[in-house]
């Protein structure tokens, strides 16, 4: 929301922005600061998807939460009135300094209590970042301390506090630059009023370096590397955002995927001729060590096995009914690719995304049902922008192909060769991030 705003009053347009009070109340420094300039906000209750007309009419006809002014007045005000002395002000809000490098010195019980009372952590056990450990994580990248990894509006995080992190969830050096790589992503980290959550893949030579899993129980938690490497995602990126609960986080549910963010390693060696890692679907060559982050909500268990008799594709076809419609990964193990190679003839992994691409099918009005889709596509479909447009025009119960993206579509392989199962997914991969930058 404050990125758009941005971009209107740099094109010298006034902006208000609106949202719901939770999402309003992220912290002045992270929704007014976190794009170089103030922007003036309005705010209205929550829920706000599944409502009645009447409850949004209500809302605008109500009061702005934040001023208690009448809603159209609050927007106007926003519009016109001269800017603040506090919206003057440059720099830092006041209570946004950043933590500083070191706590002063206590009891470990003090320490694990702090952590946990700032919300530093995920609640599990941590080892306590000391000067002497984070000096010795630091051997394991070439890169300067105070070298900028991320940034997240105002907030930033140096190697240094990389190094914090990777400490706090037992990580040794020899996992560090993966560990850089991945926080390089840190401010993806899924938070949002639905169950966002996070997929972390690792590909080429590295997976057996550090000896992750991407074999038996691949998803499982029975791997050091897989654990460590999830894990400083969620530490990283609650920490990177300041999201603690009610402050930051705000989603209903949440979701449990958050622990790990279903990190795993991909079977290379199980692939089937012609199907390519993710990381050269995304780009880069088969002997670089990449790690990809995908972001979605949906994650369905095929809970039984495919058959021969009744082909795996038709499966997946069904259960990505289910999904959002924007993109979709399916996790398979290697039994479920052979038969997709050998019996079915899919000899790449692009055939199989070409195939649902064409063949999943929704209701018109079971995909505008979902209020991702209609918060994302419904103002491109008033706009007259294709597809939406169409599919806003057709009737409820008609057939629409939502996955009109073949290369939002990934097949990723993983798993001992067991059982014929996979999972369908929503989430999505923008790109991979090379690790060896970071040794």
């Amino acid at each position: 929301m404050s990125r758009f705003a941005r971009s209107l009053e740099e094109s010298n347009i006034p902006t208000v922005g609106a949202s719901g009070i939770n999402v309003v109340k992220f912290k002045d420094y992270n929704v007014k600061y976190a794009n170089g300039m103030p922007i003036r906000y309005v705010a209205f209750p929550f829920p706000v998807a599944g409502q009645p007309r009447s409850v949004h009419k209500a809302y605008v006809e109500g009061k702005d939460l934040l001023s208690d002014k009448p809603m159209m007045q609050a927007i106007i005000d926003g519009l016109t009135l001269p800017l603040t002395d506090d919206e003057k002000f440059a720099g830092l809000p006041q209570g946004a300094a950043p933590e500083p490098r070191l706590l002063a010195p206590d009891t470990e019980d003090n320490l694990r209590r702090l952590f946990n009372d700032r919300e530093w952590t995920d609640f599990n056990s941590i080892i306590l970042p000391s000067e002497e450990r984070v000096a010795k994580m630091l051997t394991g990248t070439s890169h300067k301390p105070d070298e900028i990894v991320c940034e997240y509006g105002s907030r930033k995080m140096t190697v240094e506090k990389a190094a914090v992190y990777a400490v706090m969830a037992g990580a040794t050096p020899k996992y560090f630059p993966t560990i850089l790589a991945i926080c390089t992503r840190a401010n993806s980290f899924g938070n949002s009023t639905s169950s966002a959550a996070n997929m972390i893949v690792v590909n080429g030579p590295i997976r057996k370096e550090l000896g992750m899993n991407s074999g038996v129980d691949a998803l499982g938690p029975f791997s050091e590397a897989n654990s460590i490497l999830g894990r400083v995602f969620t530490i990283s990126g609650k920490i990177m955002g300041d999201l603690r609960l009610n402050e930051g986080a705000y989603s209903t549910l949440g979701s449990n995927l958050q622990y790990n963010n279903i990190c795993f390693a991909e079977n290379e060696e199980s692939l089937p001729d012609g199907w390519e890692p993710l990381s050269v679907q995304l780009g880069f060559k088969s002997t670089d060590n990449v790690v990809s982050i995908g972001m979605g909500w949906s994650y369905i268990s095929s809970v039984g096995e495919a058959q021969i008799s009744h082909p795996p594709q038709m499966m997946f076809r069904d259960y990505m009914r289910s999904l959002a419609g924007m993109s979709a990964t399916i996790i398979m193990d290697p039994t479920v690719a052979k038969l997709l190679k050998d019996v079915h003839g899919f000899n790449t992994k692009d055939d199989l995304s070409k195939f649902l691409s064409e063949n999943v099918e929704v209701a018109a009005e079971t995909y505008w049902g979902n209020g991702v889709n209609t918060t994302a596509f419904k103002p491109m479909a008033l706009q007259g922008r294709e597809p939406y447009a169409t599919w806003m025009k057709t009737p409820p119960k008609e057939l629409i192909k939502p996955f009109t993206n073949v290369r939002g579509i990934r097949a990723i392989v993983a798993g001992g060769g067991i059982q014929t199962t996979w999972f369908v997914t929503d989430f999505q991969f923008p790109g991979g991030i090379l690790i060896d930058k970071w040794k």
